[in-house]
Parts: C-alpha cells; structure tokens; sequence
C-alpha cells in the first residue's frame, strides 16, 4: 500500500512539474512549485515513516518552511516594479511579433 501512495506522490509530483513548464501564467506556475514542494515533503513523510526514521519528520517540516517563505518571496518579487517592467516589455515585444506576423499574412492575401 505505501508502495502505491509513493508512487501516486510521484506521478502528481511530475504533473506539477508539467504545469510549470506549460502554465499559461506566471501564477500557475508558481502554484505548480508551491505544490511540486508540498509534494516533496509530503514524500520524505512518507519515506520516513516507510524506512522507521522518525527525524524524517522534522527535515520534512523545515523543507515546509523553506518552500513557503520562497513561494512568499517570489510572490512579492512578481507583484514589484522591476517584474513588471521585465514582464510588460516581454508582452510588447510578443505583441509586435505577433502584430507583424499578421500584417504579413494578411498582406499575402488576394482579394477576389
């Protein structure tokens, strides 16, 4: 039975890896580490309890801590300036290439 569960912590652990990478957004994509980490710790949980070690707990409950500050951390970065200023010149630049993209496709276009 816990071979199951560690598996099924596994398999969630790389669907949040995959929405990571492939999230439409900046915050789905932090939602996808905040729940790769909440993951991980519910799997060194898990292994600490499979292999009788019960100071697995306690790095399990640091690795909690530590990913929270961070997703706070990064949640205050993204909400600053500087990122959307970063984020906002990145938009404009897609928005030109896509601008253009369709100028060029609409100019190859004959009229009947």
């Amino acid at each position: 039975m816990l071979i199951a569960v560690t598996l099924a912590i596994f398999v969630t652990m790389i669907l949040a890896i995959i929405r990571g990478i492939i999230g439409p957004s900046l915050y789905d994509r932090i939602l996808a580490v905040n729940m790769f980490g909440t993951k991980t710790v519910l799997l060194i949980a898990v292994l600490g309890f499979v292999m009788g070690r019960p100071e697995f707990l306690d790095i399990a409950i640091v690795y909690a801590l530590i990913n929270f500050i961070s997703v706070i951390g990064v949640l205050k970065y993204s909400d600053s300036n500087q990122f959307k200023h970063v984020s906002l010149a990145n938009d404009a630049a897609a928005n030109d290439s896509v601008t253009n993209s369709s100028v060029t496709n609409n100019s190859l276009k004959k009229e009947p």
